[in-house]
């Protein structure tokens, strides 16, 4: 058998990342996927046409609720041509307590959810590593804004992220490629709120798209965005960030790397006289073989619940309750963020105007909430995503005859929606655990998840409820419509696809499971670097700081391998 110098479990947005950091510094890396291979040119459906998808494109009814319940949720995404990039449910079961749904979208398949992710990149601010020690609630993150901010630069040179240099605090601005402009909406709607609200910003989305790619990205094949919002179909010019267009690429060209598809790890080996990870215990998922593969270095990146999952059914002699688990913090703590606030309104005029193309990412409006305005009831805060958009040629419009058919000949009216991500308070009893009644189709006990949202998310929805509406008619929308009763509609967990926490870094082996270099404090030679590794949230998408947090790590790791310590 070949061996390894380090095994990484998971191909996606972290595992891409610590398969590339790793093998361009001279290990050799075997990257463990337990999907099916993505091949972009048989895969992804981004050029084919409407008309030659039946049924618009819609999976069956009796097909989407006997494979895709949860999965077809994310209903912008999961349909009939691209339902391979997401999990059968019925496939991929997991438990929950019946009074606390949850909502798990994945996807099983090289590149993971970098193939499927919104797309959204904001940097965390130093505000947000200092909340858990500052308000209580978690343990206090082992590093600060200023350990990360390098990392945060390489990835994004790398990457490729658009958008405006803002000089904001709370959100420190990326190294840039040129942003998306705002359309007549947008612009308006940002003049007339800022001018209203001094302590608001309304600021381009910042979104993972090349607008004016560099060499480097443009040798691994990549291109500018065509601005044509096929993206859930997967891009075939490479020009959002994924795994599959540009980490996993930059790691195969080194030959140092080898991906196995359908390998699905049951468990980790851990060997208590040399306090290490010894073996990695795989199935094929097709053929049902055992195998068992070793390396001197294990990158976990499975995604924060399988992660927990494969760690709290690693259990020996000297880890009872789980790998690396002496803290009992593995499964803990799980988080997402929190949805459900939501307004849009109309705007008089710009009839002579339409927009260009179709953008990945329109506005967004960072945290204020506890940042520039103090006098909130509830802590931390939240961030508005939106877009202005301006309504079709066709609809329901009244009419027969000539009068219908002119009816139809002009587009509607311009409005603007705005709607709000924020954070979910690090809570213990929000948690993964293992099912040991219930196992899936290879054997494996399948995770049980026990979570639910808390008062102060409840609160906090309540009042950026308010600010919703509060800021659309400040800013001089007609007909403003706010979300139903928020209160009672929170997002549920899991439904933000932001799941987070489970095996966090923290200061004492203790209270936590990781370093401040995302390394196992119970087994050296592990590694976690996906959202589990997660203190606490932000309000800001993630995936960013998976990838600096990923990158760091392994260069850490790289340089105790390369001096023989691990």
């Amino acid at each position: 058998m070949t061996q390894y110098d380090a095994i990484v479990i998971g191909s996606g947005m972290s595992g891409g990342w610590s398969a590339k950091e790793l093998a361009e510094k001279g290990l050799k890396v075997l990257v463990l996927e337990r999907g099916q291979k993505i091949t972009p040119a048989k895969d992804y459906v981004d050029f084919r046409n409407p008309w030659d998808n039946p049924n618009f494109d819609q999976i069956p009814q009796d097909e989407a609720q006997k494979h895709y319940p949860i999965q077809s949720k994310v209903t912008y995404a999961v349909t009939n041509s691209t339902k391979h990039f997401w999990v059968k449910d019925d496939e991929s079961p997991y438990t929950h307590p019946e009074d606390k749904p949850y909502d798990w979208l994945r996807g099983n398949h090289t590149g993971g959810r970098s193939i499927m992710w919104g797309r959204q990149s904001y940097r965390l601010g130093p505000q947000d590593f200092l909340a858990n020690k500052e308000d209580g609630h978690g343990t206090d993150w082992p590093i600060r804004y200023e350990d990360l901010a390098p990392w945060y630069d390489y990835v994004e040179t790398f990457a490729g992220i658009s958008g405006s240099k803002e000089n904001l605090p709370q959100l420190p601005d990326s190294v840039f490629q040129p942003a998306f402009e705002l359309n007549c909406a947008e612009k308006e709607f940002k003049a007339n709120l800022e001018s209203a609200f001094e302590t608001r910003k309304v600021i381009p989305a910042r979104v993972a798209h090349l607008t004016k790619p560099t060499q480097e990205q443009m040798a691994l094949g990549r291109g500018p965005c065509q601005v044509r919002n096929h993206c859930n179909k997967g891009c075939s010019f490479g020009a959002y960030f994924s795994a599959n267009s540009a980490t996993l690429p930059a790691a195969l060209r080194t030959g140092n790397c080898t991906i196995v598809n359908n390998a699905i790890v049951e468990s980790l080996e851990y060997d208590e006289s040399k306090n290490r990870v010894s073996g990695v215990h795989v199935i094929d998922a097709e053929t049902g073989k055992k195998t068992v593969y070793s390396a001197r270095i294990v990158f976990l990146n499975a995604s924060a619940i399988a992660s927990a999952q494969i760690l709290l059914q690693s259990r020996s002699k000297a880890f009872p309750n789980g790998l690396a688990n002496s803290s009992d913090q593995v499964g803990r703590n799980l988080m997402d963020h929190v949805s459900a606030a939501r307004a849009q309104g109309i705007f008089d005029g710009f009839k002579d105007k339409y927009y260009y193309g179709r953008r990945p990412g329109g506005i967004y409006i960072p945290r204020y909430a506890n940042i520039t305005e103090h006098d909130k009831p509830y802590l931390r805060g939240f961030g508005f995503q939106g877009s202005g958009w301006r309504a079709g040629w066709s609809g329901n419009r009244p009419g027969i005859g000539e009068d219908f058919k002119k009816a139809n000949q002009q587009p509607g009216v311009w409005g603007l929606t705005i709607y709000v991500f924020g954070e979910i308070l690090p809570n213990p009893n929000n948690r993964v655990t293992i099912d040991m009644q219930k196992k899936d189709k290879w054997g494996i006990p399948v995770p049980h998840i026990d979570a639910k949202m808390g008062k102060n998310e409840q609160v906090m929805m309540r009042e950026a409820q308010k600010d919703a509406v509060a800021m659309l008619e400040a800013a001089g929308l007609k007909h403003v419509t706010p979300a139903a009763d928020v209160e009672l509609e929170l997002s549920l967990p899991g439904n933000r696809i932001h799941e987070m926490g489970t095996a966090r870094m923290g200061r004492d082996p203790k209270t936590s499971v990781l370093n401040e270099w995302c390394q196992a404090h119970d087994v050296p030679n592990l590694f976690i670097t996906d959202g589990a590794c997660m203190p606490s949230g932000g309000c800001q998408n993630p995936s960013l700081t998976y990838m600096a947090i990923s990158a760091r790590a392994a260069d850490h790791a790289a340089k105790l391998f390369k001096e023989g310590v691990i």
